[in-house]
């Protein structure tokens, strides 16, 4: 956004929007209001459903005294902050009752963008939870895939190995966190898949946690078959530091002369929009310059925006990345393997592509989160400018919906595959081989070859949760907050 832009959307929505909060800066909110005064005015500002939620409402309160009343009834900034979420998951648990899912506040900022660029203290091991049964509430965990250079790596544990306890206290849906995350270093008590049943086998392995970079690119690879060129690329998070990577790794594709992509999206739990927008661009390269999703923020900042400049809720097809050529493959298909876990930034790219060429979708019904956030800051502007020193809280709530080109968005319940294959906990297979179930089958669909089809006959456990949910790294997230939108306020 230019700079000349934000200073006229600054002047009228401090002019338009704030007309009645205009007394809120007569009285300060004494030190001890610090948080919980920011956490109401940045949520008055952006959140998604300010309209539906009375206590955010512009006329709520006259003055910053009856905001400041208001605001010392909450003792912790994370209950005031869910109070002022609409319909959160985590107060209407039943699916059809809750709304809001995935906004959240964290009391350290310094650790929110390091997860965002994918940077965590992570022992290695990324996994999935499972329910043991429908009704049951033991739950049981299993290796989707090993970081590269972590703890993990070092150890005797893979891709498809079961663990039903840590520490040998067996995992429930009530003692997960505390034990997976409670503690630095944890030894896992693993089991056989014995015909369905999770079965202890007497074996464990330590794991200690470190601090990780992941490179989203796990697997970059050509499979050779008949007269194609199978690209397999295994992308697992839209950090935007990894962007040229990713750039690197289609120029690899190029070279090698790909025909076909099978793009593994299945525990890419989201991030940037940006990096989401750009690896479309590098799957085609034909649609420069041509909407690829557009953004609805709330009722009072994107009434503006359609007013003054719409093209500011548009992202667009590029070809560069600051100024660096995009290598793009100018595909008119694309093969992308999904799970549940598949969410977001994801999602993003396969809805935001349909338009325009064939997706074929393979694996899982997706995770339905076609809604994005904002870091939000306790500054004037909001932004990372003159943070306030006294703490470090930030907020990650949902501020704008994103559809495609087509206008559709409405994916609540996930995205549906066209080739639906669950993944078999007695055969995960080995990842970026012809024989792995998920990516044979887009080889066989590729070629014609259905004997490459494989056929999930185990059985199916109910899902509860994975490592990046867990870890708040299931976000579509804008890269920069619009403007500073208070600071004529000040």
């Amino acid at each position: 956004m230019k700079t000349s832009f934000k200073i006229i959307l600054l002047v009228f929505l401090a002019l338009f929007i704030f007309q009645s909060c205009e007394d809120m800066d007569d009285v300060a909110a004494p030190p001890t209001l610090q948080i919980n005064d920011f956490i109401w005015k940045g949520l008055n500002l952006y959140y998604l459903w300010q309209a539906d939620v009375p206590n955010l409402d512009d006329d709520r309160f006259a003055n910053q005294k009856e905001l400041n009343a208001f605001l010392s009834g909450y003792s912790k900034p994370e209950t005031l902050f869910e109070s002022l979420l609409y319909k959160p998951e985590s107060l209407y648990p039943k699916k059809g009752e809750y709304v809001d899912r995935f906004s959240w506040i964290v009391s350290d900022y310094l650790e929110l963008e390091g997860m965002l660029q994918g940077t965590t203290k992570n022992n290695g091991v990324d996994f999935g939870l499972r329910y043991k049964s429908v009704k049951s509430t033991e739950i049981f965990g299993f290796v989707r895939y090993i970081l590269p250079n972590s703890d993990a790596s070092t150890k005797d544990i893979k891709r498809g190995d079961i663990f039903y306890a840590v520490n040998g206290t067996k995992l429930t849906t009530s003692n997960y966190q505390k034990l997976l995350y409670g503690t630095e270093s944890y030894t896992l008590n693993l089991a056989d898949y014995d015909g369905g049943a999770i079965t202890p086998n007497g074996k464990s392995v330590t794991l200690t946690k470190t601090v990780l970079d992941e490179n989203p690119i796990l697997m970059n690879t050509v499979i050779e078959s008949g007269s194609h060129k199978i690209g397999y690329l295994m992308y697992n998070g839209f950090y935007p530091n990894y962007d040229t990577q990713l750039n690197d790794a289609f120029a690899t594709l190029k070279s090698q002369g790909v025909t076909d992509l099978v793009l593994d999206l299945r525990y890419n739990s989201g991030g940037s929009v940006q990096s989401s927008t750009r690896l479309a661009s590098m799957i085609t390269g034909q649609f420069t310059d041509q909407v690829f999703s557009k953004q609805q923020w709330n009722a009072k900042i994107n009434a503006y925006f359609e007013s003054e400049d719409p093209d500011a809720l548009n992202n667009y097809f590029t070809n560069t990345i600051q100024g660096t050529p995009i290598n793009s493959l100018n595909l008119t298909k694309i093969y992308i393997l999904t799970t549940i876990s598949t969410a977001s930034a994801s999602e993003l790219v396969i809805n935001g592509l349909k338009p325009y060429i064939d997706v074929v979708q393979i694996g899982e019904v997706t995770t339905g989160k076609n809604v994005g956030s904002i870091t939000i800051y306790d500054s004037p502007t909001f932004g990372k400018e003159k943070r306030n020193p006294n703490h470090r809280y930030a907020m990650q709530p949902l501020v704008l919906k994103i559809v495609n080109a087509a206008n559709f968005g409405d994916y609540l319940n996930g995205l549906t595959p066209t080739y639906e294959l669950k993944e078999n906990y007695g055969d995960m297979g080995v990842l970026g081989t012809s024989s792995e179930p998920l990516l044979s089958t887009a080889i066989g669909k590729i070629t014609g070859t259905a004997k490459m089809i494989k056929t999930n006959k185990g059985k199916v456990f109910p899902y509860f949760e994975d490592s990046k949910s867990i870890s708040g790294q299931n976000q579509m997230y804008v890269d920069k907050v619009p403007a500073g939108l208070l600071k004529s306020l000040e």
